[in-house]
Protein backbone atom coordinates (compact mmCIF):
# COMPACT_ATOMS: atom_id res chain seq x y z
CA UNK A 1 0.00 0.00 0.00
CA UNK A 2 2.89 2.33 0.83
CA UNK A 3 4.58 1.58 -2.50
CA UNK A 4 1.38 2.37 -4.32
CA UNK A 5 1.02 5.70 -2.50
CA UNK A 6 4.57 6.64 -3.43
CA UNK A 7 3.90 5.67 -7.06
CA UNK A 8 0.80 7.86 -7.18
CA UNK A 9 2.66 10.74 -5.54
CA UNK A 10 5.48 10.45 -8.04
CA UNK A 11 3.01 10.35 -10.94
CA UNK A 12 1.27 13.47 -9.59
CA UNK A 13 4.60 15.25 -9.13
CA UNK A 14 5.50 14.63 -12.76
CA UNK A 15 2.13 15.85 -13.98
CA UNK A 16 2.33 19.03 -11.89
CA UNK A 17 5.69 19.69 -13.44
CA UNK A 18 4.05 19.82 -16.83
CA UNK A 19 5.07 16.34 -17.98
CA UNK A 20 3.27 13.05 -17.95
CA UNK A 21 5.15 9.76 -18.09
CA UNK A 22 3.72 7.75 -20.92
CA UNK A 23 3.99 4.07 -20.08
CA UNK A 24 6.52 1.45 -21.04
CA UNK A 25 7.77 1.49 -24.57
CA UNK A 26 6.69 4.99 -25.48
CA UNK A 27 8.89 7.97 -24.84
CA UNK A 28 7.91 10.53 -22.20
CA UNK A 29 5.62 13.02 -23.90
CA UNK A 30 5.01 16.54 -22.60
CA UNK A 31 1.48 17.31 -21.57
CA UNK A 32 0.21 20.72 -22.60
CA UNK A 33 -1.57 22.75 -19.94
CA UNK A 34 -5.24 23.30 -20.54
CA UNK A 35 -5.07 27.03 -19.70
CA UNK A 36 -2.76 27.70 -22.66
CA UNK A 37 -4.54 26.26 -25.74
CA UNK A 38 -2.55 28.36 -28.23
CA UNK A 39 0.75 27.21 -26.71
CA UNK A 40 -0.49 23.63 -26.62
CA UNK A 41 -1.28 23.81 -30.33
CA UNK A 42 2.12 25.27 -31.16
CA UNK A 43 3.83 22.44 -29.27
CA UNK A 44 2.18 19.94 -31.59
CA UNK A 45 3.45 21.45 -34.84
CA UNK A 46 7.07 20.14 -34.85
CA UNK A 47 6.00 16.56 -34.13
CA UNK A 48 3.19 16.61 -36.69
CA UNK A 49 5.64 17.92 -39.28
CA UNK A 50 8.01 15.08 -38.35
CA UNK A 51 5.18 12.56 -38.83
CA UNK A 52 4.43 14.08 -42.24
CA UNK A 53 8.11 14.06 -43.23
CA UNK A 54 8.61 10.43 -42.23
CA UNK A 55 5.38 9.36 -43.90
CA UNK A 56 6.17 11.23 -47.12
CA UNK A 57 9.70 9.80 -47.12
CA UNK A 58 8.06 6.37 -47.01
CA UNK A 59 6.00 7.28 -50.09
CA UNK A 60 9.11 8.47 -51.92
CA UNK A 61 11.04 5.32 -51.07
CA UNK A 62 8.19 3.10 -52.24
CA UNK A 63 8.16 4.89 -55.58
CA UNK A 64 11.87 5.42 -56.20
CA UNK A 65 13.51 2.31 -54.72
CA UNK A 66 11.33 0.01 -56.79
CA UNK A 67 11.89 2.05 -59.96
CA UNK A 68 15.65 2.17 -59.38
CA UNK A 69 15.86 -1.57 -58.79
CA UNK A 70 13.80 -2.24 -61.92
CA UNK A 71 15.95 0.05 -64.08
CA UNK A 72 19.08 -1.81 -62.92
CA UNK A 73 17.41 -5.23 -63.32
CA UNK A 74 17.72 -6.02 -59.62
CA UNK A 75 15.46 -8.45 -57.85
CA UNK A 76 14.00 -6.37 -55.05
CA UNK A 77 10.75 -6.91 -53.11
CA UNK A 78 7.98 -4.39 -53.54
CA UNK A 79 7.94 -2.66 -50.14
CA UNK A 80 4.91 -0.44 -49.66
CA UNK A 81 5.01 3.01 -48.06
CA UNK A 82 3.36 1.61 -44.92
CA UNK A 83 6.40 -0.48 -44.06
CA UNK A 84 8.90 2.17 -45.22
CA UNK A 85 7.30 4.76 -42.92
CA UNK A 86 7.36 2.36 -39.97
CA UNK A 87 10.97 1.34 -40.64
CA UNK A 88 12.13 4.97 -40.87
CA UNK A 89 10.34 5.74 -37.60
CA UNK A 90 11.87 2.70 -35.91
CA UNK A 91 15.34 3.70 -37.11
CA UNK A 92 14.96 7.19 -35.65
CA UNK A 93 13.43 6.05 -32.35
CA UNK A 94 16.00 3.32 -31.74
CA UNK A 95 19.14 5.27 -32.74
CA UNK A 96 19.12 9.02 -32.17
CA UNK A 97 15.76 8.95 -30.39
CA UNK A 98 12.90 11.42 -30.66
CA UNK A 99 13.91 14.85 -29.28
CA UNK A 100 11.53 16.33 -26.73
CA UNK A 101 10.38 19.14 -29.03
CA UNK A 102 8.77 16.55 -31.34
CA UNK A 103 7.19 14.27 -28.74
CA UNK A 104 3.86 16.01 -28.21
CA UNK A 105 3.20 16.10 -31.94
CA UNK A 106 4.28 12.49 -32.45
CA UNK A 107 1.74 11.48 -29.80
CA UNK A 108 -1.05 12.76 -32.08
CA UNK A 109 -0.62 9.68 -34.28
CA UNK A 110 -3.63 8.18 -32.49
CA UNK A 111 -5.76 11.16 -33.53
CA UNK A 112 -4.71 10.67 -37.17
CA UNK A 113 -5.51 6.98 -36.86
CA UNK A 114 -9.05 7.69 -35.68
CA UNK A 115 -9.52 10.41 -38.29
CA UNK A 116 -8.36 8.01 -40.99
CA UNK A 117 -10.82 5.34 -39.87
CA UNK A 118 -13.70 7.82 -39.79
CA UNK A 119 -12.88 9.04 -43.31
CA UNK A 120 -12.45 5.46 -44.50
CA UNK A 121 -16.18 5.03 -43.87
CA UNK A 122 -16.79 6.71 -47.24
CA UNK A 123 -15.44 3.58 -48.93
CA UNK A 124 -17.89 1.27 -47.12
CA UNK A 125 -21.53 1.10 -48.12
CA UNK A 126 -23.77 0.48 -45.13
CA UNK A 127 -24.90 -2.91 -46.48
CA UNK A 128 -21.28 -4.08 -46.62
CA UNK A 129 -20.66 -2.82 -43.08
CA UNK A 130 -23.74 -4.62 -41.73
CA UNK A 131 -22.94 -7.84 -43.57
CA UNK A 132 -19.26 -7.95 -42.71
CA UNK A 133 -19.88 -6.41 -39.29
CA UNK A 134 -22.35 -9.19 -38.45
CA UNK A 135 -19.83 -11.89 -39.28
CA UNK A 136 -17.08 -9.94 -37.56
CA UNK A 137 -19.22 -9.47 -34.46
CA UNK A 138 -19.65 -13.23 -34.07
CA UNK A 139 -15.93 -13.79 -34.56
CA UNK A 140 -15.08 -10.94 -32.18
CA UNK A 141 -17.28 -12.49 -29.47
CA UNK A 142 -15.48 -15.82 -29.84
CA UNK A 143 -12.08 -14.11 -29.96
CA UNK A 144 -12.72 -12.04 -26.83
CA UNK A 145 -14.02 -15.02 -24.85
CA UNK A 146 -11.25 -17.38 -25.95
CA UNK A 147 -8.41 -14.88 -25.67
CA UNK A 148 -9.51 -13.63 -22.25
CA UNK A 149 -9.85 -17.11 -20.80
CA UNK A 150 -6.47 -18.24 -22.12
CA UNK A 151 -4.61 -15.10 -20.99
CA UNK A 152 -6.07 -15.38 -17.49
CA UNK A 153 -4.98 -19.02 -17.33
CA UNK A 154 -1.52 -18.16 -18.63
CA UNK A 155 -1.06 -15.27 -16.19
CA UNK A 156 -1.90 -17.49 -13.24
CA UNK A 157 0.40 -20.26 -14.52
CA UNK A 158 3.32 -17.79 -14.69
CA UNK A 159 2.51 -16.33 -11.28
CA UNK A 160 1.81 -12.79 -12.49
CA UNK A 161 0.00 -10.32 -10.26
CA UNK A 162 -3.80 -10.64 -10.72
CA UNK A 163 -4.34 -7.10 -11.97
CA UNK A 164 -1.38 -7.34 -14.33
CA UNK A 165 -2.94 -10.51 -15.69
CA UNK A 166 -6.23 -8.66 -16.13
CA UNK A 167 -4.53 -5.87 -18.07
CA UNK A 168 -2.71 -8.32 -20.34
CA UNK A 169 -5.96 -10.20 -20.93
CA UNK A 170 -7.98 -7.14 -21.86
CA UNK A 171 -5.15 -5.75 -23.99
CA UNK A 172 -4.81 -8.99 -25.94
CA UNK A 173 -8.51 -9.71 -26.25
CA UNK A 174 -9.94 -6.30 -27.06
CA UNK A 175 -8.03 -3.21 -27.99
CA UNK A 176 -4.38 -3.14 -27.02
CA UNK A 177 -3.05 -0.05 -25.26
CA UNK A 178 -6.38 1.82 -25.28
CA UNK A 179 -8.08 -1.05 -23.47
CA UNK A 180 -5.26 -1.31 -20.93
CA UNK A 181 -5.43 2.40 -20.12
CA UNK A 182 -9.23 2.30 -19.85
CA UNK A 183 -9.10 -0.77 -17.60
CA UNK A 184 -6.33 0.57 -15.38
CA UNK A 185 -8.48 3.39 -14.07
CA UNK A 186 -11.58 1.21 -13.81
CA UNK A 187 -9.91 -1.46 -11.63
CA UNK A 188 -7.47 0.82 -9.76
CA UNK A 189 -4.41 -1.00 -11.12
CA UNK A 190 -0.90 0.24 -10.38
CA UNK A 191 0.98 2.21 -13.02
CA UNK A 192 3.74 -0.39 -12.88
CA UNK A 193 1.30 -3.12 -13.96
CA UNK A 194 0.07 -0.90 -16.80
CA UNK A 195 3.65 -0.26 -17.91
CA UNK A 196 4.41 -3.98 -18.03
CA UNK A 197 1.22 -4.76 -19.96
CA UNK A 198 1.64 -1.91 -22.45
CA UNK A 199 5.29 -2.77 -23.13
CA UNK A 200 4.39 -6.39 -23.86
CA UNK A 201 1.47 -5.47 -26.13
CA UNK A 202 3.47 -2.86 -28.07
CA UNK A 203 6.45 -5.16 -28.61
CA UNK A 204 4.27 -7.95 -29.93
CA UNK A 205 2.27 -5.51 -32.06
CA UNK A 206 5.47 -4.35 -33.73
CA UNK A 207 6.45 -7.95 -34.50
CA UNK A 208 3.03 -8.64 -36.04
CA UNK A 209 3.75 -6.09 -38.77
CA UNK A 210 6.52 -8.30 -40.10
CA UNK A 211 5.13 -11.77 -39.37
CA UNK A 212 1.45 -11.53 -40.32
CA UNK A 213 1.90 -10.60 -44.01
CA UNK A 214 4.51 -13.35 -44.42
CA UNK A 215 2.20 -15.94 -42.87
CA UNK A 216 -0.76 -14.72 -44.93
CA UNK A 217 1.15 -15.05 -48.19
CA UNK A 218 2.61 -18.42 -47.18
CA UNK A 219 -0.92 -19.74 -46.54
CA UNK A 220 -2.32 -18.03 -49.67
CA UNK A 221 -5.07 -16.35 -47.66
CA UNK A 222 -7.61 -14.29 -49.56
CA UNK A 223 -7.76 -10.55 -48.93
CA UNK A 224 -10.99 -11.00 -46.98
CA UNK A 225 -9.66 -13.81 -44.82
CA UNK A 226 -6.36 -12.08 -44.10
CA UNK A 227 -8.01 -8.74 -43.34
CA UNK A 228 -10.40 -10.33 -40.85
CA UNK A 229 -7.55 -12.27 -39.28
CA UNK A 230 -5.39 -9.16 -38.84
CA UNK A 231 -8.32 -7.24 -37.37
CA UNK A 232 -9.06 -10.04 -34.91
CA UNK A 233 -5.56 -11.06 -33.90
CA UNK A 234 -3.48 -7.85 -33.84
CA UNK A 235 -4.12 -5.89 -30.65
CA UNK A 236 -3.52 -2.20 -31.35
CA UNK A 237 -5.67 -0.48 -33.95
CA UNK A 238 -2.67 1.21 -35.59
CA UNK A 239 -0.76 -2.06 -35.99
CA UNK A 240 -3.87 -3.93 -37.17
CA UNK A 241 -4.49 -1.25 -39.79
CA UNK A 242 -0.88 -1.34 -40.92
CA UNK A 243 -0.72 -5.14 -41.00
CA UNK A 244 -3.80 -5.22 -43.20
CA UNK A 245 -2.53 -2.49 -45.53
CA UNK A 246 0.79 -4.32 -45.96
CA UNK A 247 -1.12 -7.25 -47.48
CA UNK A 248 -3.42 -5.34 -49.84
CA UNK A 249 -5.78 -2.39 -49.95
CA UNK A 250 -8.81 -4.69 -49.66
CA UNK A 251 -7.25 -6.53 -46.71
CA UNK A 252 -6.55 -3.20 -45.04
CA UNK A 253 -10.22 -2.21 -45.29
CA UNK A 254 -11.33 -5.53 -43.78
CA UNK A 255 -8.75 -5.27 -41.00
CA UNK A 256 -10.11 -1.84 -40.06
CA UNK A 257 -13.69 -3.12 -40.05
CA UNK A 258 -12.90 -6.15 -37.89
CA UNK A 259 -10.76 -4.10 -35.49
CA UNK A 260 -13.44 -1.40 -35.26
CA UNK A 261 -15.93 -4.08 -34.28
CA UNK A 262 -13.53 -5.22 -31.55
CA UNK A 263 -13.06 -1.65 -30.38
CA UNK A 264 -16.82 -1.24 -29.99
CA UNK A 265 -16.75 -3.95 -27.31
CA UNK A 266 -14.26 -2.18 -25.07
CA UNK A 267 -16.84 -0.55 -22.81
CA UNK A 268 -18.60 -3.82 -22.01
CA UNK A 269 -15.37 -5.69 -21.26
CA UNK A 270 -13.98 -2.91 -19.06
CA UNK A 271 -17.33 -2.66 -17.24
CA UNK A 272 -17.28 -6.40 -16.51
CA UNK A 273 -13.78 -6.18 -15.04
CA UNK A 274 -14.66 -3.07 -13.05
CA UNK A 275 -17.66 -4.83 -11.49
CA UNK A 276 -15.56 -7.92 -10.71
CA UNK A 277 -12.76 -6.02 -8.96
CA UNK A 278 -15.28 -3.84 -7.12
CA UNK A 279 -16.91 -7.04 -5.81
CA UNK A 280 -13.48 -8.02 -4.49
CA UNK A 281 -13.22 -4.71 -2.66
CA UNK A 282 -10.27 -3.62 -4.84
CA UNK A 283 -11.92 -1.02 -7.10
CA UNK A 284 -14.59 1.65 -6.93
CA UNK A 285 -18.18 0.55 -7.47
CA UNK A 286 -19.67 1.53 -10.83
CA UNK A 287 -22.79 3.52 -9.93
CA UNK A 288 -24.10 4.41 -13.40
CA UNK A 289 -23.40 1.60 -15.85
CA UNK A 290 -24.86 3.43 -18.87
CA UNK A 291 -22.68 6.49 -18.25
CA UNK A 292 -19.66 4.24 -17.74
CA UNK A 293 -20.26 2.49 -21.07
CA UNK A 294 -20.63 5.80 -22.91
CA UNK A 295 -17.44 7.11 -21.33
CA UNK A 296 -15.43 4.07 -22.45
CA UNK A 297 -17.05 3.67 -25.88
CA UNK A 298 -14.68 4.71 -28.72
CA UNK A 299 -16.54 7.62 -30.33
CA UNK A 300 -14.68 7.38 -33.65
CA UNK A 301 -16.66 4.18 -34.34
CA UNK A 302 -19.81 6.32 -34.55
CA UNK A 303 -18.02 8.69 -36.93
CA UNK A 304 -17.09 5.77 -39.17
CA UNK A 305 -20.70 4.58 -39.26
CA UNK A 306 -22.02 8.11 -39.94
CA UNK A 307 -19.73 8.61 -42.95
CA UNK A 308 -20.71 5.15 -44.21
CA UNK A 309 -24.42 6.04 -43.97
CA UNK A 310 -23.86 9.30 -45.84
CA UNK A 311 -21.90 7.50 -48.56
CA UNK A 312 -24.61 4.83 -48.85
CA UNK A 313 -27.33 7.42 -49.49
CA UNK A 314 -25.18 9.30 -52.03
CA UNK A 315 -24.58 12.36 -49.89
CA UNK A 316 -21.13 12.52 -51.52
CA UNK A 317 -20.56 12.47 -55.26
CA UNK A 318 -17.88 10.31 -56.85
CA UNK A 319 -15.20 13.01 -56.77
CA UNK A 320 -15.89 13.76 -53.12
CA UNK A 321 -15.65 10.08 -52.17
CA UNK A 322 -12.28 9.94 -53.92
CA UNK A 323 -11.12 13.07 -52.10
CA UNK A 324 -12.23 11.70 -48.72
CA UNK A 325 -10.47 8.40 -49.42
CA UNK A 326 -7.27 10.30 -50.24
CA UNK A 327 -7.54 12.25 -46.98
CA UNK A 328 -7.92 8.94 -45.16
CA UNK A 329 -4.70 7.66 -46.75
CA UNK A 330 -2.83 10.79 -45.69
CA UNK A 331 -4.11 10.41 -42.13
CA UNK A 332 -2.91 6.80 -42.10
CA UNK A 333 0.44 7.95 -43.45
CA UNK A 334 0.96 10.03 -40.31
CA UNK A 335 -0.28 7.12 -38.22
CA UNK A 336 2.21 4.62 -39.63
CA UNK A 337 5.06 7.09 -39.13
CA UNK A 338 3.96 7.42 -35.49
CA UNK A 339 3.91 3.64 -35.00
CA UNK A 340 7.65 3.54 -35.72
CA UNK A 341 8.58 6.73 -33.88
CA UNK A 342 6.88 5.75 -30.64
CA UNK A 343 8.41 2.23 -30.46
CA UNK A 344 11.65 1.94 -28.52
CA UNK A 345 12.91 -1.59 -27.99
CA UNK A 346 15.50 -0.65 -25.35
CA UNK A 347 12.78 0.71 -23.07
CA UNK A 348 10.68 -2.39 -23.69
CA UNK A 349 13.47 -4.69 -22.51
CA UNK A 350 13.60 -2.92 -19.15
CA UNK A 351 10.09 -4.08 -18.24
CA UNK A 352 11.01 -7.67 -17.40
CA UNK A 353 10.63 -11.06 -19.06
CA UNK A 354 7.60 -12.76 -17.54
CA UNK A 355 4.95 -10.35 -18.93
CA UNK A 356 6.62 -10.64 -22.34
CA UNK A 357 6.61 -14.43 -22.07
CA UNK A 358 2.92 -14.48 -21.17
CA UNK A 359 2.15 -11.98 -23.91
CA UNK A 360 4.20 -13.82 -26.55
CA UNK A 361 2.73 -17.25 -25.78
CA UNK A 362 -0.74 -15.75 -25.60
CA UNK A 363 -0.40 -13.88 -28.90
CA UNK A 364 0.83 -16.98 -30.74
CA UNK A 365 -2.08 -19.05 -29.44
CA UNK A 366 -4.59 -16.25 -30.15
CA UNK A 367 -3.20 -15.84 -33.68
CA UNK A 368 -3.63 -19.56 -34.36
CA UNK A 369 -7.09 -19.58 -32.75
CA UNK A 370 -8.36 -16.59 -34.72
CA UNK A 371 -6.83 -17.93 -37.95
CA UNK A 372 -8.89 -21.08 -37.43
CA UNK A 373 -12.00 -18.97 -36.80
CA UNK A 374 -11.48 -16.97 -39.99
CA UNK A 375 -10.75 -19.99 -42.20
CA UNK A 376 -13.82 -21.72 -40.79
CA UNK A 377 -16.01 -18.64 -41.33
CA UNK A 378 -14.72 -18.30 -44.89
CA UNK A 379 -15.77 -21.86 -45.68
CA UNK A 380 -19.13 -21.53 -43.96
CA UNK A 381 -20.14 -18.05 -45.12
CA UNK A 382 -18.10 -17.74 -48.31
CA UNK A 383 -16.42 -14.49 -47.26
Amino acid sequence: MQARSESNTESQRETNGGRTKIMASTVALPQARTDQPALAFLRLIPGVLLLAAVGYAGKLLEKNVGAYAKSHHWTFPNIEYVLWAILIGLAISNTVGVPEIFRAGVATYEFWLKAGIVLLGARFLLGDVLKLGGVSLGLVALEIAGATAFMLFLGRAFGLRPKLTTLLAVGSAVCGVSAIIATQGAIDADEEDSSFAIAAILALGALSLFTFPLIGHALHLSDHAYGLWAGLAVDNTAEATAAGALYSDAAGKLAVLAKTTRNAMIGFVVLAYAIYWASQGQAKTVKNKAAFLWQKFPKFVLGFLLISVLATYHFFNKEQVTAIANLSRWAFLLTFAGVGLRTNFNQMRKQGLRPFAVGAIGEVVIAIFTLGLVVGAEKLFGL
